[in-house]
């Protein structure tokens, strides 16, 4: 019997990879549902190529346009997800979160429900809503797997082991394109300059984050909500090859290590197949690559916003959806070409330490309400600052 998928954001990075793996094994698997926001065409060009007949367009404009480009009978299309129960009326085997941006964190939740395992790419799901998705986990007996490369790693790596086990994580980041360029010079910096990740091709707003390093911030928030360790236990080391992933210390004196070449369809082949050994066809092991890696603690005088960390809360809050708020809004004005790079960075430190956010610090989310009401609060804030 053929696994049956839903992919929140097939149009995204993450979406296309996974279905060009679903391409290669059609024998195994049925698309019940696609999604997407404004990329209408591309969706239902999909639809097509893949005989699913559900598809969501959540953008307006985008889904009255495509119900005049499509005329066909084939395919329904959907505005919204209100209609899951009549679309999903079992649970499905698997659906992938990889719609990006804070956008995702509703149709995740709302999804839960609907499949026997979910795999999330949607940073902003796990940074801002992790309390209320464990629940909806918990609730419906749904499975849950990571696919950002950092945590699907660690993931991996505590599979044999206890969560108490663990003595330390270790999470890598590339430092992006300005891991040499001296601190003197980043005020000269293009956003062609900062879009140009040396290992990865991402979208233009994690790629950006990527420059800046809050992508660490909030994986670093991620690792300490799915893994349920203190901030304490949790180091980010810059590690410019891509290539490990996570380390991880145990308490018997064991040290794990998971490496793979930068290539974000290997957590995506492993969280579809997971215990399947479905082989993937990966490069060969690069020993020049082994004897050259190398690990250094961030320089957080040119990459201070890691600093934000310092100042959070153990337990999980709303301030972390006014961190995301505020990088969103920012990254946005850098892409907009209105403040430049190091402007962008100034500005991402000095908001998050305003006061009158510091008391979100001590309310935790009651629901995903809570959460959209305060990033619109936040860039209302934002607007009236004149920026």
């Amino acid at each position: 019997m053929k696994k049956k998928i839903v992919i929140l954001g097939s149009t995204s990075s993450i979406g296309k990879s996974l279905i060009s793996i679903i391409k290669n094994d059609k024998k195994k698997f049925k698309i019940e549902l696609l999604t997407a926001n404004t990329n209408y065409k591309d969706l239902i060009n999909q639809a097509k190529q893949l005989n699913v007949k559900n598809i969501v367009i959540t953008d307006i404009k985008s889904f009255e346009k495509s119900i005049k480009f499509y005329k066909g009978k084939k395919i329904n299309i959907f505005k919204n997800f209100e209609n899951l129960k009549a679309i999903l009326p079992k649970k499905v085997d698997y659906v992938m979160s990889a719609i990006s941006g804070i956008g995702g964190l509703l149709p995740t939740y709302k999804i839960i429900k609907h499949t026997k395992l979910i795999a999330i790419a949607n940073k902003e799901s796990i940074v801002c809503g992790w309390s209320l998705i464990e629940k909806e986990l918990k609730k419906n007996k749904t499975k849950f797997i990571p696919v950002d490369s950092e945590h699907f790693s660690i993931f991996s790596l505590l599979q044999s082991q206890k969560g108490k086990s663990i003595e330390k994580v270790y999470i890598t980041a590339s430092g992006g394109p300005f891991i040499n360029l001296p601190i003197k010079n980043f005020d000269k910096i293009k956003i062609s300059d900062a879009l140009k990740h040396p290992n990865w091709r991402m979208g233009n707003k994690i790629t950006i984050d990527s420059a800046t390093l809050m992508n660490k911030v909030f994986e670093v928030i991620e690792a300490k909500n799915l893994f349920k360790l203190d901030y304490k236990k949790i180091s980010i080391l810059t590690h410019p090859k891509s290539y490990v992933h996570a380390i991880v210390k145990f308490k018997n004196g064991l040290i794990k290590i998971l490496a793979h070449d930068p290539d974000m369809k290997i957590p995506i082949h492993n969280s579809l197949y997971l215990n399947d050994e479905k082989k993937y066809d990966s490069k060969d092991l690069n020993f020049e690559t082994l004897n050259n890696l190398t690990f250094k603690k961030v320089d957080t005088k040119k990459f201070f916003l890691i600093k934000l960390l310092d100042k959070l809360p153990q337990h999980s809050s709303l301030y972390e959806t006014v961190l995301i708020a505020i990088n969103d809004y920012l990254v946005l004005k850098f892409l907009e070409k209105r403040i430049n790079f190091k402007r962008l960075t100034n500005l991402i430190d000095k908001i998050s330490k305003l006061t009158e956010f510091q008391k979100f610090k001590k309310i935790k989310p009651k629901n995903v309400n809570d959460i959209y009401r305060l990033r619109d609060y936040v860039s209302s804030k934002m607007d009236s600052l004149g920026i």
